[in-house]
């Protein structure tokens, strides 16, 4: 099976203006030992219905247990309101490398930073919008590339190094954010029973399972199957410490990011206004909060119209 996972067939997407990429975003040798040897990262690229009128550009992070496909029932909405929309299988997911190592969110916002502005050639501030996972590499984005950020927006996460997440990452809740953190083990006891494993998020967490279908859920679990896949989430997850003094020194070094920022949450998700609130003020001069009402976790997929509509309204704002 794709992991693109036959989008038009199957959830009858209009995907006829996508181009699919992979390109090498470090510095390995291209020549050796293979012209592969390095860093690829695969990704989408929509153009607006007219790119000479393009409004900017919108950067899709997805989360975990997801790829970039999380986001297939708004690039095409997103792209026809006039943007240029951009959505990568960040370092370790879908159809990118399977690094071992390299999973600190300054090094994964760094090899978005490099899709953007070296293969794509985009010199503009662009809009970056991250769910999750993609939610801490969009604020190490907007942190270390604020001069070439328009706007920030992320949610469906504890940021690293927050008072929130310190208490939130030892609950029944965030129980995974432990047993991704032990050396090897998970690996070995996930592999052969992805499906099952990554069905458990998605029923835990969402108001509207059914939004995720066999076929997504097929999808998604033949991705997290691949050689590497699963080792990779977890080296997500058990960079999170790292990240968080990463960020409490980036707060001290730089001050406040003057990027303006969207904390954006399922309405019957896990936190709220004051929750989320506790974690973005200290670290942005101009933090807001919105929801997408009726959705769980899984925001772009369950409420997929709800979502085109906050985030349009957010990059449009002046």
């Amino acid at each position: 099976m794709s992991l693109s996972g036959g989008l038009a067939g199957a959830n009858k997407i209009d995907d006829s203006r996508w181009t699919h990429h992979r390109v090498q975003v470090d510095d390995f040798p291209k020549h050796f030992p293979a012209p592969e040897a390095g860093i690829m990262l695969h990704y989408i690229s929509c153009p607006p219905p007219e790119p000479s009128a393009s409004k900017g550009t919108i950067l899709l992070i997805h989360g975990f247990p997801q790829t970039s496909y999380q986001f297939r029932r708004v690039i095409t909405p997103l792209s026809d309101a006039g943007f240029h929309v951009i959505v990568p299988d960040y370092r370790g997911a879908g159809e990118s490398s399977k690094s071992w190592e390299g999973y600190t969110k300054d090094i994964m916002a760094r090899d978005l930073y490099r899709l953007v502005t070296e293969h794509e050639g985009i010199k503009d501030r662009i809009h970056v919008v991250g769910h999750d996972i993609g939610g801490m590499i969009a604020h190490a984005y907007a942190v270390q590339y604020p001069e070439h950020t328009a706007s920030v927006c992320w949610g469906e996460c504890p940021l690293p190094g927050t008072k929130v997440y310190h208490e939130a990452k030892n609950t029944t809740m965030m129980w995974h954010f432990t047993f991704h953190s032990v050396p090897d083990l998970p690996e070995l006891l996930v592999a052969g029973r992805e499906r099952i494993y990554l069905k458990h998020f998605f029923d835990r967490l969402a108001q509207n399972p059914s939004a995720i279908s066999t076929h997504d859920l097929d999808v998604y679990a033949t991705a997290y199957a691949q050689p590497g896949a699963m080792r990779a989430a977890m080296n997500v997850y058990r960079a999170f410490e790292a990240d968080g003094e990463m960020n409490s020194d980036w707060l001290q070094e730089k001050g406040k990011c003057e990027v303006r920022c969207l904390n954006l949450w399922g309405g019957k998700s896990f936190s709220d206004e004051a929750t989320s609130k506790t974690m973005s003020e200290p670290h942005y001069t101009n933090a807001q909060f919105d929801t997408v009402e009726g959705a769980g976790h899984w925001i772009a997929e369950e409420r997929p119209n709800e979502f085109v509509a906050k985030v349009l309204k957010w990059v449009q704002q002046s």
